[in-house]
């Protein structure tokens, strides 16, 4: 297969070349993953101790770096003592692929640290009932008004001054208000997830809206189309494929802004069994929870893709992700 079929430009892909880029996507970096983690000379900045030797402070699996290694056995070797033994290891905070891989597993099935605790399927539900009512209250208010702010110049200028201004402040710097108005629990949760969609939203879909061929309008106008009609009848059927493609953008930033939210008030959701996990220096489960984020929100978000190409067949780029 020649390279220039690979890399024609803006050409589209045969079934089976989507599938193997597709794989291959995932599969680059989990190789480099895995070299780094077994292959000894690759990287493997420290020791994990096997046999102390004569080393008074040392203790088996305890981790040390490689040149402190090296003089311990020299010293050892030098007196005349056992020498401690080791293996090459990468430090604690980056475990290998099978290790993350168990975690799947042991994550769902193992008791929290904490008698308090909540297990891990726990934690993400709180976590996608977060994302879930933060966009759904984002886009009740951002999709009427930014395709309001497409179809009618005069309600364009009356907002987007201001929410250009307002979408460059950091969501997170409105946590401590928003505990103080809606308390420690789930609602500034909510609200930070709402805070960093809703100003983004509304300008994405005002800019959408402003795609729509404006022919068509001018023909509804002529016609005698009114107001609402026109909004129900051309503008929506008109952009509801390329809004429906943006909101399944928009729920993507709304994950970004998950871990952030859930630092705010109570700790809960899956934020807080990261917290937990890296605390007790089980690095394996805040891998495998981390991993889990991407793989809800991508699996979410192929739903939706799937789901888009059956609401709306005539749309030829619904296929050309």
């Amino acid at each position: 297969m020649s390279a220039s079929a690979w890399f024609a430009v803006r050409a589209p892909l045969t079934p089976r070349r989507k599938l193997l880029l597709g794989i291959g996507s995932f599969l680059l970096p989990l190789l480099l993953w895995a070299a780094v983690s077994y292959v000894p000379w690759l990287w493997h900045p420290q020791v994990l101790v096997n046999s102390v030797g004569d080393v008074d402070y040392l203790e088996p699996g305890m981790r040390m770096d490689r040149a402190l290694f090296a003089d311990e056995v020299a010293a050892m070797q030098e007196a005349g003592k056992a020498p401690p033994q080791g293996t090459p290891a990468n430090p604690v905070y980056l475990p290998a692929p099978h290790e993350v891989a168990r975690a799947f597993y042991t994550a769902f099935t193992t008791a929290p640290e904490q008698k308090d605790g909540l297990w891990l399927h726990e934690s993400l539900w709180q976590s996608v009932q977060v994302i879930f009512w933060g966009f759904v209250i984002s886009s009740l208010i951002g999709v009427p008004l930014g395709i309001l702010c497409g179809v009618y110049t005069p309600i364009s200028r009356l907002n987007e001054p201001f929410i250009e201004f307002f979408r460059y402040l950091p969501a997170p710097a409105f946590g401590a208000l928003a505990v103080a108005i809606l308390g420690i629990h789930d609602g500034p949760k909510i609200a930070i997830i709402v805070i960093g969609t809703f100003f983004q939203q509304v300008l994405v879909i005002a800019n959408t809206t402003r795609k729509l061929e404006f022919g068509l309008l001018e023909a509804a106008l002529t016609l005698g189309t009114r107001r609402w009609k026109l909004l129900s009848r051309v503008v929506l059927p008109g952009i509801l494929p390329d809004l429906y493609r943006d909101q399944r953008v928009l729920l993507g930033w709304a994950w970004t802004y998950l871990i952030v939210a859930e630092l705010i008030g109570t700790s809960s959701g899956i934020t807080f069994f990261i917290t937990q996990q890296a605390r007790y220096q089980h690095f394996d489960n805040v891998y495998a929870a981390i991993a889990m984020i991407g793989v809800i929100g991508l699996g979410i978000d192929l739903m939706l893709a799937w789901l888009g190409r059956r609401l709306f067949p005539w749309d030829r780029s619904q296929g050309k992700s």
